[in-house]
């Protein structure tokens, strides 16, 4: 991956192509993040340096990815924290917290970058999305992961995830109806309503109860994400 951040939408052009013709090539998906990302993360970057929590973890080079594999602290958590949800949601599918590291790295495409805060902070996005699908109860179905960048996008304003979630809605949508759209506005819209997630000390926040994490970040419920997943697992066949 290059050293630089300015945006290169000839990287994503060809990314989004091979990403639609094999949807499985997770790869594509940070490339074409980071392809069009331009600014968002040199920008994301100074408004985390600027929090308590942000300046705490680029000093001491705290790894949050450290906590999210140690997968015996985690189920030691009580029942309903969002650490223990987090295990439940990952090793109960059988995933693990390296898997976004294994596909970000995958074909050298890495956060690279000569400024170790801003690697530090990259890195830190990458590792806690999946405790973003956990807290905003978005599945790791198509429709989950197109609302939750939807979500992601209102959060950090990168574009390769907005072109992502709208070519993926577009997707969707030939399965699963009109509604889908709307479910991923709901995701943009849910995003913009939370508190900024990436200066979270999500290694505290994982010992406390998830709903009281959900209502301190205004997290709720996506009821148009869970309708509409809902009534196409009803209507697949058995």
């Amino acid at each position: 991956m290059p050293k630089s951040t300015r945006a290169q939408p000839l990287i994503a052009i060809r990314a989004l192509r091979q990403l639609i013709a094999d949807p499985e090539d997770t790869s594509r998906v940070f490339e074409i993040i980071r392809a069009l990302g331009g600014p968002s993360l040199r920008q994301g970057l100074k408004r985390f340096r600027a929090t308590a929590v942000g300046a705490r973890v680029l000093r001491e080079n705290i790894n949050l990815l450290d906590v999210l594999k140690d997968r015996d602290w985690l189920q030691s958590l009580p029942v309903g924290t969002l650490g223990r949800t987090y295990y439940e949601f990952i090793y109960g599918e059988a995933l693990s917290a390296d898997g976004l590291v294994e596909a970000s790295v995958a074909k050298g495409d890495t956060y690279d970058f000569d400024d170790p805060d801003l690697r530090r902070f990259g890195e830190r996005m990458r590792d806690q999305h999946d405790v973003w699908h956990t807290l905003t109860q978005y599945g790791r179905d198509e429709l989950g992961e197109a609302c939750l960048l939807g979500f992601t996008y209102a959060q950090t304003g990168n574009r390769g995830v907005g072109l992502i979630a709208l070519v993926g809605g577009l997707k969707i949508r030939q399965a699963l109806g009109r509604g889908v759209l709307q479910a991923i506005w709901r995701g943009y819209q849910a995003g913009n309503r939370a508190q900024w997630l990436p200066a979270q000390p999500w290694e505290e926040l994982l010992e406390r109860p998830i709903q009281d994490v959900r209502r301190e970040l205004h997290l709720t419920e996506p009821r148009e994400y869970q309708v509409l997943r809902d009534n196409f697992a009803g209507a697949a066949p058995a």
